[in-house]
């Protein structure tokens, strides 16, 4: 089996990353690391951490056509890119412009969704699923539906061992979502939003993070100094804007460019 080359901040979230994608635990994980990454001086010339990993030798004939990436259509990974690329792209122009938390609660309550429990994506969804937890030998329960009136899939996990699907700071659940909403997206004329969760994970990570942004904003504020956070995802970074939209102390920009790029808190002048 060919070396994939991972590119993450520290070598462990390298490894964590390439588990995720070969879907193997660590024992059977064969890496050589290429750059170990550099922390830098006060967050200049920050250097990530490369490896490049492959499945062990006696592992990779049980492996390879389990492989998360290889059940899915190239062609359909990449227009699909092109999507997240370009939703990307716009996050980071409005990142900061965030709606009313207010209005937009009173949208929903007057906006009556439709679920269903039976459709194709959901099947879609689900065979997927069944073939990477068969792979993996885990027994894992998939309770899925599909919100026609917003086109978004809600899959939630449930099982013995879900903190090896979450994975660190839920890195590996955001994989497995992605790959997922690349197989429901296959052929599809709209684009299909896919939520994955387990154990109430998304929550629990945004009341995290929340906390964090009031004790960044304090320190901030009694210090009398910007902070930066660690590199978070759009989703993570716009928690950490909206819980600090309305403070009348600090504010908040992102800096800084994909995978690496972070929230920023500042003194209001």
């Amino acid at each position: 089996m060919e070396y994939i080359e991972i590119s993450k901040k520290t070598v462990d979230d390298c490894i964590t990353e390439a588990c995720a994608q070969l879907m193997v635990t660590s024992d059977k994980l064969e890496y050589e690391i290429i750059s170990s990454g550099s922390t830098g001086f006060l967050g200049l010339n920050v250097k990530p951490a490369v490896i490049r990993a492959r499945v062990k030798a006696e592992e990779s004939e049980v492996t390879v056509k389990t492989s998360l990436e290889e059940q899915v259509d190239s062609k359909v990974k990449e227009k699909i890119e092109k999507k997240e690329s370009k939703k990307n792209s716009d996050q980071k122009k409005s990142e900061v412009n965030i709606e009313n938390p207010v209005a937009s609660s009173e949208e929903k309550a007057d906006k009556k969704i439709s679920y269903v429990y039976d459709h194709e994506f959901i099947n879609r969804a689900k065979e997927f699923l069944s073939n990477v937890f068969a792979s993996m030998n885990m027994k894992v329960e998939v309770n899925a539906k599909y919100n026609e009136t917003d086109k978004i899939l809600e899959i939630e996990l449930s099982g013995d061992e879900m903190g090896v699907l979450i994975g660190k700071r839920g890195q590996t659940l955001d994989s497995l979502q992605y790959l997922i909403s690349l197989v429901v997206n296959r052929g599809s004329e709209d684009y299909i939003h896919v939520k994955v969760d387990t154990e109430n994970y998304r929550e629990r990570r945004k009341a995290t993070l929340e906390n964090l942004a009031k004790n960044i904003a304090y320190k901030v504020r009694k210090n009398r100094q910007p902070l930066s956070l660690e590199p978070m995802n759009p989703y993570e970074r716009r928690i950490i804007h909206s819980a600090l939209q309305n403070d009348k102390y600090v504010t908040t920009h992102s800096e800084g460019e994909e995978p690496f790029r972070r929230v920023v808190v500042t003194l209001k002048k």
